[in-house]
């Protein structure tokens, strides 16, 4: 009896193996294709899907910059990456401070009115950017901030996703005790929040700062709303976007090493926050 339970269970296992395993390849090897059309040519790419990298990488990313050779001549890679880490970087540190500090009023405060505050921002949540899009470039014009980075950094005060998840996180991995224990000891509400709760809610951060990056700096529409004709300005994305449609040049080796260049910052945030994510809720809080 217990020969033949361990023999399905050791044969469970190896099928759940087997089908992460085979997860993990549908995964990876978009990004090994990635990597190996980088270092190739033109017309190696465009004969077919190759599986052995080749030796032009670093001729493919001279090109970028070439004038005689590039595809996008109104502003460079360089210029692109600047924009996206000016908008991206800032955007995320507001998104997680102001989104926590959100939850945190929600969760450790009683109010008249938080329950209609929390419903407003749960409806909010159900409303997409391109309804919005409109009553915003009105704003920024109004307000002379129409093709400058502001508007792709402000509105990252109130988000309300991460306001969601910092909530529901919160409720499970934050202790009051400790909250009430710092009043007694005199400390100020910004201090508790800043010296005491945030240390607890590194996990909750690290996940929601990794999607905060991610979504900036992929976000191609409302850059492209907000930001006008001002080449200039011009992130990542649009980048992407300008050297895969320009139908006069095609240069597969300078697009694949573009789009390589463009997804390194997501890797590197993803592999630095990455630790935190698994850490146990309410690091250093009261066992009960």
């Amino acid at each position: 009896m217990n020969k033949t339970y361990s023999n399905k269970t050791s044969g469970k296992k190896i099928f759940r193996t087997i089908v992460c395993i085979f997860l993990c390849f549908l995964a990876l090897f978009p990004f090994y294709i990635l990597i190996v059309n980088a270092t190739l040519r033109h017309a190696d790419i465009a004969s077919g899907i190759k599986l052995i990298p080749g030796k032009y990488f670093f001729t493919n990313f001279q090109s970028l910059f070439d004038p005689k050779k590039r595809i996008v001549s109104t502003f460079t890679l360089f210029e692109a990456f600047r924009n996206s880490i000016i908008i991206t970087v800032p955007t995320t540190i507001l998104q997680i401070y102001f989104g926590s500090l959100t939850a945190y009023a929600l969760t450790v405060y009683r109010f008249k009115g938080r329950d209609l505050a929390w419903g407003f921002i749960y409806a909010i949540m159900m409303i997409p950017t391109q309804v919005s899009i409109v009553g915003l470039i009105k704003v920024c014009k109004i307000t002379n901030m129409y093709g400058t980075f502001w508007p792709l950094i402000f509105p990252a005060i109130a988000a309300p996703t991460t306001v969601y998840f910092m909530k529901q996180y919160m409720e499970s991995g934050l202790s009051l005790e400790i909250i009430e224990a710092a009043r007694i000891d005199g400390c100020s509400e910004f201090g508790i929040f800043n010296i005491i709760a945030l240390p607890l809610l590194k996990p909750a951060m690290a996940t929601q700062a990794i999607f905060a990056f991610v979504a900036s700096w992929n976000n191609l529409y409302n850059p492209t709303m907000l930001l006008g004709s001002h080449t200039e300005l011009s992130t990542l994305p649009m980048y992407a976007q300008a050297i895969r449609n320009n139908d006069k040049r095609q240069d597969y080796g300078q697009v694949y090493t573009a789009l390589l260049c463009a997804i390194l910052p997501i890797i590197i945030a993803y592999l630095f926050l990455s630790k935190y994510i698994v850490a146990g809720v309410a690091l250093g809080g009261v066992k009960e």
